[in-house]
Parts: structure tokens; sequence; C-alpha cells
């Protein structure tokens, strides 16, 4: 067990011809010549992470000697469409390498994890199996599976990607579903920015224990923007086949991609880019990467022009719809009344994931495509986008404070990218 490329920190910033150095070094010290690979990047939600490039860079490297299969780790989001494979990883590989994970029906079950480990990991608060179920496409035969992803504070297991991307980009609907509740009754708070958490320990479980015999390496970016010029720039890549990679990309995230403040803020504007954003499925990151910062009685108000669903998957959207973000009580109560909600833990997790626990107020501006009544309806106040926006002029607000006629105001021009907490508050 190695790390095989290692190089990061909060000044850096690792140029394309870098990292394609790395990637082939990385590739040589694997010491693997494969004839057939999987990658597993993330999806279009993850644009920022870079992973396209890099896939694309090793599609490149390999596919004059072998076979290069591609399955973006969906988990429960819609397929990519071809105008977002291309935007994402570029012109030169072929659709047809492309295939689409489908969490319920495209799965095996490879293993459970038995309850008592669930209740040891998550302090007593939940008890329940888990099954350990992924997509079928890893076990055919593989000489080579490269995962590739963003390290990131993350709502459900801490820090995105590493085994996540497993368990859950191409996972099972009852991992899915069981780590996201696990993470939400544990208390989200205590696992946002942390490398190890009950879910993270769940993931890892999973993967050591049923996938060991896989030939699995990952390759893990920091990315950041630059504060001046506003372009994402690469802090950090990492390539290994074990935690090791993983830990020493949290230490960069955590430098990088974690502002800790002095001061609760009253008001946050948080901007919704329309490519990126088109649900509060991945729409309230507006709500869970800032409400360890906002104070109580404070305002955010999240600008989401392209808001068209609130749940990517339909069953999902039903849910949230009808049961709306309301707290943890209300949503636990309702999954102890509801079946329906009780055999979808992930869409109750959510429900708490997007709630301020009625410590602060949430406005919704949504565009044309969701109205009031649907905005009210969930729980969230409405505010009419047109309005807020000429008040508050994105193209004119940095990240970070600004004074907008008087008041001050704090600015998220992407709330995927980090996250934001109180210094006293934050482990």
């Amino acid at each position: 067990m190695s790390i095989f490329a290692a190089k990061g920190g909060p000044d850096v910033n690792i140029s394309d011809a870098e990292l394609r150095q790395m990637i082939i070094d990385s590739l040589a010290r694997i010491a693997v010549k494969p004839e057939k690979v999987l990658l597993i990047p993330p999806d279009y939600t993850r644009f920022n992470s870079y992973a396209g490039p890099i896939t694309a860079m090793l599609y490149e490297l390999l596919a004059d000697s072998c076979r290069i299969d591609i399955i973006p780790a969906l988990g429960t989001h819609v397929a990519m469409t071809e105008k977002e494979i291309r935007s994402m990883f570029g012109p030169k590989i072929p659709l047809e390498c492309f295939k689409v994970h489908d969490w319920r029906n495209d799965i095996v079950k490879k293993g459970t994890v038995p309850g008592e480990l669930i209740r040891e990991w998550s302090g007593g608060r939940v008890e329940y199996d888990v099954n350990i179920e992924v997509n079928k496409i890893l076990f055919e035969d593989y000489d080579l599976i490269v995962s590739i992803g963003q390290i990131v504070p993350h709502e459900v297991v801490g820090m995105a990607n590493y085994t996540k991307n497993l368990m859950v980009g191409v996972g099972g609907s009852d991992i899915i579903n069981k780590s996201h509740f696990l993470g939400a009754a544990y208390n989200m708070e205590r696992i946002m920015g942390q490398a190890d958490s009950p879910v993270r320990r769940l993931f890892n479980y999973g993967v050591n224990e049923f996938l060991s015999g896989l030939p699995i390496y990952y390759m893990l970016t920091v990315m950041a923007r630059n504060g001046r010029s506003g372009k994402m720039e690469m802090r950090g890549f990492f390539v290994g086949d074990d935690e090791e990679a993983f830990l020493e990309a949290c230490k960069v995230s955590r430098q990088t991609n974690l502002e800790l403040l002095d001061e609760a803020l009253a008001k946050v504007i948080v901007y919704l880019d329309p490519e990126e954003f088109k649900s509060t499925w991945l729409g309230n990151k507006a709500v869970y990467r800032t409400r360890m910062a906002i104070a109580d009685d404070g305002e955010l108000i999240v600008l989401a022009p392209a808001l068209r669903e609130f749940g990517e998957d339909r069953e999902i959207d039903r849910l949230i719809r009808k049961y709306g973000y309301h707290g943890t009580p209300a949503t636990l109560k309702a999954v102890d009344e509801n079946p329906e909600l009780a055999g979808n833990l992930s869409a109750a997790a959510h429900l708490i994931h997007g709630s301020s626990e009625g410590r602060f107020k949430i406005t919704y501006c949504p565009g044309p495509k969701t109205s009031r009544e649907e905005i009210e309806r969930v729980g969230f106040a409405y505010g009419d986008l047109d309005e807020t926006m000429r008040k508050y002029d994105v193209e004119n607000l940095k990240d970070g404070f600004n004074t907008v006629n008087g008041e001050e105001i704090f600015y998220i021009s992407n709330p995927a990218l980090g996250l934001w907490a109180l210094k006293k508050n934050f482990r």
C-alpha cells in the first residue's frame, strides 16, 4: 500500500503539464500493464473537481494499449447529457466509453455491515444492517480501476470522495439511503470538514472488507478559487491505493477549502450557478455549507436562477415536496410515522440537511421554473429573483464581506467549493 504521487499546499498551483507528468509517474509506479481499465470520475455536479481533464489525460495515455470504460459516479443523480460529457471530459473520448450507473438495478450485493458496528460508530444513535451494493461493472475483470475526484468538506461523510466515490457514487440504494441517514442522525455539524466520521468508517469498511480484491487506485484533487482571478486552481494532487493519500489530501483541503470566521454572519447571499445547480438536492449546499457560520435570527438568501426541481430522482422529489424542510424533530417523527419516508432514508437525511432547524431564515429566489407556492410549501421563504439580484448584483460582489447600500453581507459565489464555520464551534 503506497502513495504514488503527493503534492499540495494552500499556495500550490499545479499546472496541466505538471499534473500530466504526475499521472504518468503514478502509472509507472503502480506497475500494472493493463489491458482493460475502468475509470470512475464524478459527474457534472462535480465539474470543478478537475476530474474531467484527469480522465481525458488517462484516456490519452492508455487508450492505445487497452480498452477503457468510464462510469461517472452518479449516485442518485440523473445521467449526464452529451453536452455535459463534452463540457467536462472534452471532445476526444468516444461516447461509447461512457456507462450509466443505475443505483436501483445495476448493482450486486457483496456483503453486509452489521448493525452493531453502525451502533458503535454512531454512538448509539442508529442501529441497522447496511448492505454493501455496488455496480456490477466493477467485477468485469478490469486490470486497473481508477477512482477520481475532489477532496472537499462534505455534509454526509465529512470530506468528499475517496471510498465515498465507490460506496455512493456507484453504490446501491441500501447504502446510499442508510449512510445519508447515519450522517444526519449523528449531526452533520459534527461531521463536516472531518476526515473521520461514522459514515467514513462505513464506507472504508465496505471497500476494505468487500472490494479488497479489486485493483482500485485513487486520484484525488484539492481545488480552490483564486481570490484575484476567480479561476479554479489545483492546490493538491494525491494518488494512492489506501487511506494515506486521502488523509494527506484532507490536510490540504482543510487549509484551503475551510473558512473559519471570528463572528457569526447576519446575512449571507449564495449564488447557484445555473449550469451546476438545478435542484435543491444539490443547491442546498447553500444551506449546509454555511449553517455553521450564520447567526441566530440571521438570513440566508439563495439566488437560484435555474431551479426546476427539488430532487433529481422522481421519487425523492415527491417526498421532498410532501414532507418539506422542517428540521430534525419533524423529519424523525415523519420517518417514524410514514413507511414511504422510512424506506427512503437518503431523502429523510436531505430534509434534515436542508433545514436551518428554525435558527435562521432561508429565502430561496428561484427562476421562472419554480413557483412561490412550491418554495413556500417545502418550508422556505420566497424571494423575487429579479428584485433580489438588482439589490445584490453578483457581478459586482466579491466572495466574502461586501457592503451594499450600507448593509454588510457575506457573499458566496459557489457553495460547493468550501465550508464556512465559526472558529469557536469548529473542532
